[in-house]
């Protein structure tokens, strides 16, 4: 876990709910994904727990990014999956761009104060 200046971790930050959002939707982009399904994809890279991810659902839900159906499942009850909406694609597309030219300016930061203390 990153951790702040004046100590707490990254997992309560804007910016970590960002990304977690990002991640969701990149993980529904090419197939639909059921909230269990997701935790465990998105938390082979990021921490991320259960009990996050069904709050961020709702949300994303709720602006119209994702929608949801329940669908039979051969292992117990139906599971609901999450599909992308149009709306959605189009915010990732967005976010991704956000994204990468963020890591870049900062990748360039980094670079150039790495530079001067030699």
């Amino acid at each position: 876990t990153v951790q702040r200046a004046g100590g707490g971790g990254l997992e309560n930050t804007q910016l970590k709910k960002g990304l977690l959002d990002m991640l969701v939707l990149a993980m529904l982009e090419r197939s639909d994904r059921y909230g269990f399904e997701l935790v465990e994809r998105v938390s082979r890279h990021v921490e991320i727990a259960e009990r996050t991810i069904y709050p961020l659902l709702k949300r994303l839900r709720d602006s119209k990014l994702v929608t949801a159906y329940l669908q039979e499942s051969t292992m117990g009850a139906p599971r609901k999956y999450y599909r992308l909406t149009d709306q959605g694609r189009r915010y990732l597309a967005d976010a991704k761009t956000e994204w990468r030219e963020m890591r870049a300016a900062i990748d360039r930061l980094l670079e150039e104060a790495e530079s001067e203390q030699k």
